[in-house]
């Protein structure tokens, strides 16, 4: 099974100058943890995704104004992604030795195609191949 068979196509997106506020109202309107960062509305060329916890620790933690400060300044620029052809299986990997919920799919040029959260995981992930990735972490 490949990522691009259990990804949700398409996801929302911001732009690295809009602000925390938008991506904020964004994440409660989609009802979603993360919200991927991209270049333009037309490359979508992935350069980092902005979290709920990323909104709790660098915006509120830190008394900053969620109007006045950008996406750009608060996202995580290192992101864990794969691609649209990867086994499903590493990407659940890369999911837990990151720690992560959630990793954008991206195709070749590193334009953002797609998204894998544990929800979609569970949907469409039969129960065998999940079990695939716990045994992967015992060897």
């Amino acid at each position: 099974m490949k990522c691009h068979d259990v990804m949700t196509d398409n996801p929302v997106c911001c732009l690295p100058e809009d602000n925390v506020g938008q991506a904020a109202r964004l994440m409660r309107r989609e009802r979603i943890g993360s919200v991927p960062i991209v270049t333009d509305e037309l490359k979508k060329e992935l350069i980092g995704i902005v979290t709920d916890r990323d909104l709790a620790i660098k915006v509120v933690g830190e008394s900053r104004d969620a109007i006045r400060t950008s996406v750009y300044d608060v996202m995580t620029a290192a992101v864990v992604a794969c691609r649209e052809d990867d086994d499903v299986i590493s990407a659940l990997l890369a999911m837990e030795e990151h720690q992560i919920r959630r990793i954008p799919v991206v195709d070749y040029s590193g334009r953002l195609v797609g998204i894998i959260s544990q929800g979609d995981i569970s949907i469409r992930v039969p129960p065998a191949m999940r079990l695939v990735r716990g045994l992967g972490q015992a060897a």
